[in-house]
């Protein structure tokens, strides 16, 4: 009996622990579900915190990782960093993706179909309009009338074709694009030339001498174009003329030429990436009397550059810039002067080639010659109260290997030498003393003059009016563009 009691009792106690078991399973089980659910809501929580620290924290203050993604995507959308002063940075640098600023895009004017004037006889002549008669309404017209056979004549210049539809034409932008990365070099070289010639604006002045004023333009250029070797650099040396000089001056070592507030100062300068050259010059004066004759210069200069295009004439060029610069009178110390150079002109401008070929005269009369799609000018204009006609005269600074030029046997060794530096650091760009200088030469003159003798190296000695007149001059690049005509060296000064 006692046996099967606590045989039953053995039974109930077993019993007792298999119902309390799992009970306290299932409280384990509740409780590891209540710690995870902490937990998750803990992870919620600090999300909430970090997305809360986010939005709050300025774009410096973000979390490390998330912070330097965004710095780089925001860097990548703008392009480009801030300029220092003086200006120190490349242009490259300054426009990584190579989105380089467009200058100022024009339409091209309209055109002229067929000969200067058509002759037509009509009766009445107010039909002249009407369809019956065939006749295509023209925009400029005449009336002539022949007295001998009592006939009226109509004379009348061609209809005039608008060029806007370049703008549009499917084909001309393909050709566009196909060009870009001349367009780009181009564009490049003239970023550097604006911020070279604003910097230089902010610190010439009377005092300071034309060595002191070239140099320290050509060190800032050389930065801004990252100059490297023929790749990169200036296309030619800083013309720094004055007064009667009206080009092809600059300084050769130890000219102690100083720049006088009654000065006037020609700054032509030039930039270059692979060999798509950037020329453009401005006048700098301090006195303010010579402010009409710097007018009268730069009206003209802009009415050649408006008048430029492809199709027009170079001789139509030249005869509305002298129409421009003589609807100017400048007076100067009680004088009063009308007129412009007749023998300086602008130029067609080639790859490594600053004088491809082409010439822009700035009066009337020249070549025939038609602008063609494609090609790069400088226009240029001069003013002058001198004689309006140039000479050389003075020392010569600047020089250039003839671009023509083939083999040509040399015998002195010093002459051979010089033309491997000259090829080597210059190639066909123009170069002065000075250059020579910096790159370490010495007593080179004699082995320069040979390689001049013998056609290899040209001179370009300064061009000057007569002494005790007054020279000014404004120059800018255009692209003639399959689309539009692009005054690439345009900026806010002129």
């Amino acid at each position: 009996m006692r046996h099967f009691i606590s045989q039953s009792l053995i039974m109930a106690e077993l019993q007792l622990q298999h119902e309390v078991e799992p009970q306290l399973l299932n409280g384990d089980d509740l409780n590891e579900e209540r710690e995870d659910a902490d937990t998750s809501e803990s992870l919620k929580k600090k999300r909430r915190k970090k997305k809360r620290n986010k939005a709050s924290a300025p774009d410096g203050e973000e979390g490390e990782n998330s912070a330097g993604k965004k710095k780089k995507k925001k860097k990548k959308k703008k392009g480009l960093k801030g300029q220092t002063d003086p200006p120190s940075v490349p242009i490259c640098e300054l426009y990584p993706n190579g989105d380089f600023p467009k200058g100022e895009e024009c339409e091209y004017p309209p055109s002229k179909d067929g000969s200067r004037f058509i002759l037509s006889q009509f009766a009445p002549v107010q039909s002249f309009c009407k369809k019956e008669n065939g006749c295509v309404p023209y925009l400029h017209y005449k009336y002539l009338y022949n007295e001998e056979t009592l006939t009226l004549w109509y004379a009348c210049l061609p209809p005039r074709r608008s060029a806007a539809w370049r703008t549009t034409s499917e084909e001309k932008r393909a050709l566009d694009m196909a060009n870009e990365e001349m367009w780009s070099d181009f564009r490049q070289a003239a970023e550097a030339h604006r911020q070279v010639r604003s910097y230089v604006r902010s610190w010439i002045q009377p005092g300071m001498t034309m060595i002191d004023i070239c140099e320290k333009l050509e060190d800032c250029s050389r930065r801004l174009i990252k100059e490297n070797g023929l790749k990169a650099g200036l296309a030619f040396p800083t013309g720094c003329s004055i007064n009667h000089c009206a080009a092809h001056y600059t300084p050769n070592a130890g000219d102690p030429t100083v720049l006088r507030y009654d000065d006037v100062c020609k700054i032509d300068f030039g930039t270059h990436i692979n060999g798509r050259i950037i020329d453009c010059a401005f006048t700098v004066t301090f006195n303010p009397k010579y402010d009409r004759l710097l007018e009268a210069v730069r009206d003209a200069t802009n009415t050649g550059i408006k008048f430029a295009g492809i199709d027009v004439r170079l001789c139509d060029v030249g005869e509305t810039i002298q129409e421009v610069m003589e609807s100017y009178e400048v007076e100067i110390d009680g004088k009063t002067y009308q007129g412009n150079m007749r023998n300086l002109n602008g130029h067609s401008i080639g790859q490594y080639r600053i004088h491809s070929g082409k010439t822009v005269p700035i009066v009337k009369g020249g070549e025939a010659t038609r602008m063609e799609e494609g090609e790069a000018y400088a226009i240029e204009t001069f003013g002058s109260t001198g004689r309006g006609a140039v000479h050389d005269d003075m020392e010569c600074s600047h020089y250039m290997k003839n671009f023509n030029v083939g083999h040509v046997p040399i015998r002195l060794p010093r002459a051979k030498h010089l033309l491997n530096v000259i090829n080597e650091n210059f190639g066909t760009l123009a170069f002065c003393r000075r250059w020579l200088d910096r790159l370490g030469e010495s007593k080179y003159l004699m082995a320069l003059k040979n390689l001049c003798d013998l056609g290899i190296i040209d001179p370009y000695p300064p061009l000057c009016d007569i002494k005790g007149s007054y020279t000014a001059q404004y120059e800018h690049t255009i692209l003639l563009r399959p689309t539009y005509k692009e005054v690439v060296s345009r900026g806010d000064d002129y």
